[in-house]
């Protein structure tokens, strides 16, 4: 297709999420034509175009499924497709207007280009991902770096090119990046100075397909990255350690314990090794669980990387709480504890949870489930928990998965959150649990926006519960 002059071309951004908006926003302050397409319509939505409109960025919501008639009045003077990461990136509708010449783009491409003057670091991972990114802009902000944070949490990362184009002033020194896998494969143009992969096991297969194309798509980044940052502990990545590009390796045993020696390693007392260095102990680190562990050695290799000192990073660490939403403590009523961890989305993300914190638990589960073995996840209820109450979409099929594997706690079925909160109370009190966690092994989104909203929603009925007693 042959270029028309730029005061025709049309930029379209498709999604009207967060993503999608700040794509809008950053196009129009570089006085491009912009159109947004939304394939759903209700009143936030409206009200959301309604203000984009405003300012002068078009949006149509289209409430049906995306086609290629959707695109045909604008054929022809269609400069670039921005894609949401919620979009597949291989959606049919993409593959026939790339075959068209169209150039499709994904929105944290777009934004990286307006960034890559910027030093970076990008963490990758199906869990962990997020402890890390925040764990790690808190010890560059402690030692005075001017970071921003964002991608997949936080800020996405148009808005954060938009705002540094508006503040230029204020010099970045570093970006700290969560990336998904949906952002990754839409991004071949991100190059990250440290690129940190946290854990590898299966997830978002409804997309990908298959493990195989998940995993090259999360090791696209790496390839990509000038330094590259790996966990030892974790079996798949450590299988696969000779199809990865080189870098370095961290692990939370002795260094005698893995097949290669890891840089970054914890002694049997707790001390954090450099090579043969000690550093400082792990009791700085105020999360429970082995998994923290293992990213406090990631932070702590990223950080030594850009230059800080063991006192410097010990100190920030010292002071870093909780992410919310991630093994989040709520506090202590009548002998019972309470924990969010909403952002466990997936079977291996809640395992973590119920070995983390006191048993015995009541589990609160539920939402869309997605594809993966759960017999793990199966196995570490028995061990860990005396009642499970499933709330969602999935519950009903949780609830046979239980009852078909034998286990003896009891099982209870709620229509939602609210609900199941109520009766996982009860049910800690009849039992004498210590603790209930929300650790729901599933997606959101047939009753919530996305997991923040959901584990908010959890806050509210803890505190309304802890008011009352």
């Amino acid at each position: 297709m042959s270029k028309q002059t730029q005061s025709n071309q049309i930029h379209i951004v498709l999604g009207l999420g967060k993503s999608g908006i700040s794509a809008a926003k950053l196009l129009k302050s570089e006085g491009k034509e912009v159109l947004v397409l939304e394939n759903n319509t209700n009143e936030k939505l409206i009200s959301i175009s309604n203000k984009l409109e405003s300012e002068g960025i078009s949006v149509i919501l289209l409430d049906e499924q995306l086609n290629i008639n959707n695109f045909t009045p604008w054929i022809g003077k269609i400069d670039t497709i921005i894609v949401s990461p919620g979009i597949e990136w291989e959606h049919k509708v993409l593959k026939e207007l790339r075959s068209k010449n169209i150039n499709i783009q994904g929105e944290v491409d777009m934004a990286w280009e307006r960034l890559n003057h910027v030093p970076s670091i990008a963490i990758t991972g199906t869990n962990g991902k997020t402890t890390v990114t925040n764990m790690l802009n808190h010890v560059l902000k402690s030692n005075g770096l001017n970071t921003d944070m964002g991608g997949n949490i936080g800020k996405a990362l148009s808005k954060i090119a938009l705002e540094s184009i508006n503040n230029q002033h204020q010099h970045l020194n570093w970006l700290v990046l969560e990336l998904s896998s949906y952002q990754i494969e839409g991004s071949p143009k991100v190059q990250p100075s440290i690129g940190i992969w946290t854990t590898f096991t299966p997830d978002h297969l409804e997309r990908h397909g298959d493990i195989e194309t998940y995993f090259k798509i999360k090791r696209s980044l790496l390839e990509k990255s000038s330094i590259r940052i790996y966990n030892s502990d974790d079996k798949s990545l450590s299988r696969k350690r000779k199809e990865l590009p080189q870098g370095i390796w961290v692990g939370i045993e002795e260094r005698s314990s893995y097949n290669h020696h890891p840089r970054f390693w914890i002694d049997q007392k707790g001390y954090i090794y450099e090579e043969h260095k000690q550093l400082f102990h792990n009791s700085i680190l105020k999360l429970p669980g082995k998994h923290n562990l293992q990213n406090l050695l990631l932070v702590t290799a990223a950080a030594r990387e850009i230059g800080l000192d063991h006192t410097s990073i010990a100190t920030a660490i010292n002071s870093f709480r909780a992410v919310p939403h991630r093994l989040e403590y709520l506090g202590i009523t009548k002998n019972l504890s309470f924990y969010n961890d909403s952002k466990a989305t997936n079977f291996d993300s809640s395992i973590t949870g119920l070995r983390s914190i006191p048993s015995p638990i009541i589990l609160l589960a539920g939402g869309i489930q997605k594809k993966g073995d759960h017999l793990s996840w199966l196995k570490q209820i028995k061990q860990s928990t005396n009642g499970v109450v499933l709330f969602g979409l999935s519950a009903k099929n949780l609830q046979k998965v239980l009852l078909d594997s034998s286990y003896k706690g009891e099982v209870i079925v709620k229509h939602n959150l609210e609900e199941a909160t109520i009766a996982s109370i009860n049910l800690a009190r009849e039992t004498a649990s210590k603790s209930i966690l929300l650790s729901p092994a599933c997606a959101s989104f047939d009753q919530y926006q996305n997991y923040e909203e959901r584990g908010d929603h959890f806050k509210e009925l803890v505190k309304k519960y802890r008011d009352t007693q």
